[in-house]
């Protein structure tokens, strides 16, 4: 008699289960706010990009003034001049490294309440239809099927004032 209690309230827990999805990737592009992200990320990247001339440009000077002076500079000074157009080559080529990674965090900065946003609407959509549980989808999809009947993305984009397509 127990196992039949059991199994009832498992059948009962799961038919009160409504699983939908959603594609935030789809939305954040349609959000015009993404332009936004777009400029400011492209201002920083020439922000980088003017720090890389400026760090490029003071070795290339260095290096001239170096190479002009060579012939006077005692053994010392020419040790130290080494030491120091090294220097600013491993903060080149270090500037060079991080670079990408710096866009990478200043992406992940910018696009974040972004995706909050999606997710306060997502809050509000499936607490309204019933959801109990929400898959995301998109470019790494891993589901097998998708019912299109339980896809929330195009509820949040209402939500959201994003208009359909």
């Amino acid at each position: 008699m127990l196992s039949v209690v059991v199994l009832f309230m498992a059948a009962t827990t799961f038919a009160q289960s409504k699983v939908g999805t959603i594609d935030p990737d789809f939305i954040m592009a349609k959000m015009p706010e993404l332009t936004t992200v777009q400029n400011a990320l492209k201002e920083y990247n020439l922000d980088l990009e003017k720090q890389l001339k400026a760090k490029l440009d003071a070795y290339d000077a260095n290096l001239t003034a170096a190479n002009e002076k060579i012939e006077t500079m005692s053994d010392a000074d020419k040790t130290a001049k080494q030491e120091e157009l090294a220097g600013l080559e491993n903060d080149i080529a270090k500037f060079r490294q991080n670079g990408s990674q710096l866009v990478q965090l200043k992406q992940n900065e910018l696009v974040q309440p972004l995706y909050k946003k999606i997710g306060d609407a997502l809050n509000i959509i499936a607490k309204e239809q019933g959801y109990t549980q929400v898959l995301t989808v998109g470019n790494n999809n891993n589901l097998a099927y998708i019912d299109p009947a339980y896809d929330l993305t195009n509820a949040v984009m209402t939500k959201m004032g994003i208009p359909l397509e």
